[in-house]
């Protein structure tokens, strides 16, 4: 391996690699609101007890929705999406019903909120805990379901093959996922 030659930027910078994802909320009128989050992660509770970990800044609808009713559906947000994704993350709910753009949706087959039918991975996901941070919100949530795109075929978490799922890499622009490199092991001595 070659050394990297690095220098200091100081603070400010804050790159960090995420995939795109769509959060789905209910409105108190019983409309759904979509809203484009990219800080997304996932913990461990116990053994095979996975948490989505999902940070929202600020006081969107989505954010309230998600503190008033305690679900969410999180759509992976793939390359054919990205116009979905820039109009929802520039038009918002206090605007009106973000209908300018045609897409359609339907329910969750475990909790009930809005999902998009665009979307090949899809997680229906209950609020377990909330912590506040400044005007940031972090909810750490149980993942009740996932639906997938009926194409794909995965054995297990370490079996999906991303470039099949064409995911939106941000990291304040967009990015895609080029190719498959290999399997933890695959580059050991």
């Amino acid at each position: 391996m070659k050394d990297v030659k690095r220098k200091s930027v100081g603070t400010h910078f804050s790159m960090c690699v995420q995939p795109a994802f769509i959060v789905g909320t209910n409105n108190e009128d019983g409309t759904y609101n979509f809203a484009p989050i990219t800080w997304v992660s996932v913990t461990n509770e116990k053994e095979n007890d996975y948490l989505l970990v999902i940070s929202m800044f600020g006081t969107k609808r989505t954010k309230q929705n998600v503190i008033r009713t305690g679900v969410l559906s999180v759509n992976l947000v793939s390359t054919d999406m990205l116009g979905l994704m820039d109009y929802f993350g520039t038009h918002h709910a206090n605007d009106g019903i973000k209908d300018g753009i045609s897409y359609d949706v339907s329910r969750g087959d475990v909790i009930d909120v809005p999902i998009l039918d665009a979307s090949r991975w899809i997680y229906e996901c209950e609020v377990v805990k909330s912590v506040e941070l400044g005007e940031s919100t972090t909810f750490f949530c149980r993942i009740r379901n996932i639906q997938i795109d009926e194409q794909l075929e995965c054995m297990d978490t370490f079996d999906v093959n991303l470039t099949k799922l064409e995911p939106v890499i941000y990291s304040g622009m967009y990015h895609s996922i080029g190719k498959l490199l290999g399997k933890i092991g695959d580059f050991s001595e």
